[in-house]
């Protein structure tokens, strides 16, 4: 979530606060120093929040590069077994014709032209093909261009899955980044549970009662079901959200399909500012960090982060204090 600076500046807090355990820090053999402050944890977890929330982004997007790539490459193979069949087909019709065209004692083995790979060395080795029908020298064209699409497709295949797994190796890459700040965190919780506390065990599911219509108002009835789910990253339902995802599924039961990630659906629709925010508005924070939906009355609906459940929020404070705009999809 948080930019490239953010991450340094949490790095740094990271330093000076030292590895929080069961007993306080971890110092120094002889060096006393005080202990964080509740203030201190609520500040780290913020900055820990911004920054897995940006890997959790990131890792959405090579998620949606990787199975694009995995699909494309899918695809391609069915094509190339489409143009094998047809290869293989047209390569055993040439052979029944072109066969007696080659000079020597077994003219007529089609043995010998399906041997041949390449159309053009058919053609190098023919005494003749003046011989042939014009038919038959469509259908040798045909086996020709066949080949030629057979393995370019075989190429391009090939280079599909190599992206493919490019991608994936990416995505294992950013999913043990976010499982470290995830542990992190937790770490941090379960030291000061005051601070920040969890809302396991919750009820599930509410209903929405504002003023919204429409559109707006079936997106806000989805959120609003899934009060009381908790955070996943990576997750778009059933049993758990990202921020972004339960934007996306809440404007999906309205009819209305969203980019996957918050970089995208905060390109989805016209940018209103906090004065002009309307019920079922996309809130943005923290450099696209975080999104959730307003409900109306200085409040919003959202999936805040790991150890936390869908929840109804105020904007007054900490999120007025990081909103960027919103979007009215």
């Amino acid at each position: 979530m948080a930019s490239r600076g953010g991450r340094r500046t949490a790095h740094r807090i990271a330093t000076g606060l030292g590895v929080v355990a069961a007993g306080g820090l971890i110092l120094p053999s002889g060096v006393a120093y005080a202990e964080p402050t509740q203030e201190e944890v609520e500040d780290r977890l913020d900055e820990l929040n911004q920054e897995a929330g940006q890997i959790v982004d990131d890792y959405n997007d090579a998620k949606e590069e990787y199975e694009a790539a995995q699909e494309k490459a899918d695809e391609l193979e069915a094509e190339v077994g489409d143009e094998q069949d047809k290869y293989d087909e047209l390569r055993e019709e040439v052979a029944g014709f072109a066969s007696a065209a080659y000079k020597g004692n077994d003219l007529n083995a089609p043995s010998t032209v399906l041997t041949v790979e390449n159309p053009e060395d058919l053609l190098d080795q023919s005494a003749d093909i003046s011989y042939l029908s014009e038919s038959q020298k469509a259908k040798l064209d045909e086996f020709g261009d066949s080949s030629e699409r057979l393995f370019q497709l075989k190429d391009e295949a090939d280079e599909a899955l190599a992206d493919a797994e490019e991608k994936f190796d990416e995505i294992e890459g950013k999913k043990d980044e976010v499982d470290e700040k995830i542990a992190e965190q937790e770490d941090l919780l379960a030291e000061f549970p005051s601070a920040d506390p969890a809302t396991e065990g919750s009820d599930v599911g509410g209903s929405y009662t504002g003023s919204a219509s429409g559109s707006a108002a079936a997106a806000l009835d989805f959120a609003y079901s899934q009060l009381g789910k908790p955070y996943v990253y990576g997750a778009a339902g059933p049993d758990g959200y990202d921020c972004s995802g339960l934007v996306m599924r809440s404007w999906e039961a309205a009819g209305v399909s969203l980019p996957r990630t918050t970089y995208g659906q905060a390109e989805a629709g016209a940018q209103v500012g906090r004065d002009s925010l309307q019920p079922g508005d996309i809130l943005f924070f923290s450099d696209l960090g975080h999104d959730g939906l307003y409900v109306g009355n200085g409040q919003m609906i959202h999936a805040p982060r790991t150890g936390k459940n869908v929840e109804v929020v105020a904007l007054a404070g900490y999120w007025d204090g990081q909103f960027m705009y919103g979007v009215r999809p």
